[in-house]
């Protein structure tokens, strides 16, 4: 099944529902694709030897990778952790993240900033470009396995909203204002 993505609610209630609009309106992945966010679905039972990914990996230049699981009984920290990425933020580098199991949410601001809220399940492959709004939380399963993908040595720094000024902020809108689109060596599905 190919990942989900929808306008979400402007409901307060828990970040873990998923807050969909009514009526329900899925938005196709190409106003992803407007916004840099790129996506792959891939075989996650494969990883070690899938041959899809090793090409996403050399031709994108990530040479870093680790994996993380996130559960209450795994993840030192968990609640804690889990609302600093639910805080909205940007990084000055990709987000690059494969899901291998379980499933979450990712949330992107769109053009007129309001959320886009995306579920990723086993399979989905996302990469949200740096400088781009968004945040993470599970879902109501409680549990993912994610891959994380870096080009060089890995950077975790987030920089919470407001950032306009912060140079990858820049490049990224002044990419989205230019009509033609992020470029990128590799088409997405």
């Amino acid at each position: 099944m190919a990942m989900e993505a929808w306008f979400m609610d402007d409901s307060n209630e828990h970040p873990r529902l998923p807050h969909r609009l009514n009526p329900k309106e899925l938005l196709p992945l190409d106003k992803l694709a407007e916004l840099g966010v790129l996506y792959w679905h891939l075989n996650p039972k494969n990883y070690e030897n899938d041959e899809e990914l090793r090409h996403i990996r050399e031709t994108r230049g990530y040479n870093y990778m680790d994996l993380i699981d996130i559960r209450p009984e795994k993840l030192e920290n968990y609640e804690e952790k889990l609302k600093n990425f639910y805080t909205e933020h940007i990084h000055g580098d990709e987000e690059v993240r494969y899901c291998l199991e379980g499933s979450g949410y990712f949330d992107v601001r769109d053009k007129e900033d309001r959320w886009i809220r995306i579920w990723i399940k086993a399979g989905d492959l996302i990469i949200l470009p740096a400088g781009i709004y968004h945040r993470f939380t599970l879902d109501t399963s409680n549990y993912i396995k994610l891959m994380r993908l870096f080009i060089g040595e890995p950077v975790w720094t987030a920089y919470n909203r407001p950032q306009e000024e912060h140079p990858a902020r820049k490049d990224y809108i002044k990419s989205l204002n230019e009509e033609v689109g992020l470029q990128y060596p590799l088409e997405a599905h």
